[in-house]
């Protein structure tokens, strides 16, 4: 008899349980724009008090077929598969036939767990339903050149699928002789080490840049993590080079452009590395004025565009099991295939000496700064509940298997019993 087998989280919430990119050894201390620490815990062990990201949930198996026929369980395992594809001339209107095929690798996240085995000495369990529940702990270590401990990726999908990853659960199940089936659910996967509201991302960023050693380009930014729909402010000073005023002076500024770049590195690991850039964002000011000698100073600023999720209709329509649905169409994120990476570029039309052309690199997150600060509050009491999650022994609720000549088996699948016959139970 066939298995159907489908996997559920805990009750009215998600599978996946913590905030991943927050844990001990990436943040020990966070502290948020308004000033105050989120979290701090140590202990002697060296793991602190914060969250530990983990998909929690059960593997449920059931007769595919009929009622009451029992099923033959030899083995179920259940793991959390990492599925990233890479085509970056998927978005390309002149495809032609020398184009790089698809790219694809599959790599498991953490360890495979081993739910059932049926005892020594048979081949199969006879059941008529399993629950069997199960932690499987998200890697949180740095881990550069160790790929096991490394924080895997947020779930994402680029325009056209030239770029994206997604995760699975996959239960495989053995039944007696047959070949081992395996069944795929999707589980969408966020990141929060790029929340805006991080102290780290709200120090100022301040860099130059000299052309023709005349012009002296400098740039600051009060922060440097931006979500959607977010303002951008950025300072820029244009200093003239005191040791040669006499050629400073005959420099005119025409104007200033500011904007985004999103760059997308395919196979940055790889040996032929190739870079998209996409411009998403530009702000221009006319200028027109000689370059003091004072100096010229401006503030600039644009939004940070956002993508409308609603259809023509507005009406937000369902989104993919397997990726969110974000305001943005990309974020600062770094897979094994690709990275996306996000600068503000500023440009300063000169005329009597070269223009300048400044990169400076931003973080892009999927919330916005409002989104950020909310979850900020529901971190640090995530922080407080992980604080008794033993990782050693995280104290899974019992299995509930049930056998077909235990008493009551039938009230496992809703029948009983009446005479000689079967009929739906009725409490």
């Amino acid at each position: 008899m066939a298995a159907f087998v489908r996997v559920s989280g805990p009750p009215n919430s998600n599978y996946l349980v913590g905030y991943p990119g927050i844990s001990a050894t990436l943040v020990s201390a966070i502290q948020s724009s308004f000033g105050r620490l989120v979290f701090l815990w140590t202990c002697s062990s060296g793991y602190t008090g914060a969250e530990r990201p983990r998909i929690e949930g059960k593997v449920e198996i059931r007769p595919s077929v009929g009622v009451s026929a029992p099923v033959g369980i030899s083995l179920v395992t259940i793991a959390l598969y990492r599925r990233e594809t890479i085509h970056p001339a998927a978005d390309s209107v002149l495809k032609t036939r020398l184009a790089a095929p698809r790219k694809e690798i599959t790599d498991i996240v953490g360890k495979e767990m081993l739910l059932f085995r049926c005892p020594v000495g048979r081949e199969f369990e006879n059941v008529l339903s399993m629950d069997l529940p199960f932690i499987l702990f998200i890697p949180f270590g740095r881990g550069r050149d160790e790929q096991a401990r490394r924080v895997p990726p947020a779930s994402i999908q680029l325009a056209s699928r030239t770029a994206e990853t997604y995760y699975e659960l996959v239960v495989t199940v053995q039944q007696g002789h047959q070949e081992q089936k395996k069944y795929a659910f999707p589980v969408p996967i966020e990141r929060y080490d790029t929340l805006s509201t991080f102290g780290m991302y709200n120090r100022p960023q301040s860099s130059e840049m000299v052309t023709d050693h005349l012009v002296t380009l400098g740039i600051s930014l009060p922060r440097w993590s931006y979500g959607p729909l977010d303002p951008i402010s950025v300072y820029i000073r244009l200093s003239p080079n005191s040791d040669w005023m006499a050629k400073a002076k005959r420099v005119t500024i025409q104007k200033i452009v500011i904007g985004i770049e999103e760059h997308i590195t395919f196979n940055h690991e790889g040996d032929e590395p190739s870079t998209k850039i996409n411009k998403i964002a530009k702000q221009v000011q006319a200028v027109g004025q000689k370059l003091p000698e004072g100096g010229y100073n401006t503030d600039l600023g644009l939004i940070f565009p956002a993508k409308d999720t609603r259809d023509s209709d507005g009406i937000v329509p369902r989104g993919k099991p397997a990726f969110p649905m974000y305001a943005v169409t990309s974020f600062t994120t770094t897979g094994s295939l690709y990275k996306i990476e996000f600068y503000l570029t500023v440009k300063v039309h000169l005329t009597s000496a070269r223009d300048i052309t400044h990169r400076q690199p931003i973080i892009v997150c999927p919330l916005d700064h409002t989104g950020c600060k909310e979850e900020m509050e529901a971190i640090e009491q995530a922080a407080k509940d992980a604080a008794h999650v033993n990782t050693d022994n995280p104290m899974l609720p019992a299995q509930v298997i049930v056998r077909p000549n235990d008493p009551n088996a039938l009230h496992a699948l809703g029948m009983t019993m009446v005479g000689k016959q079967r009929k739906l139970l009725i409490e």
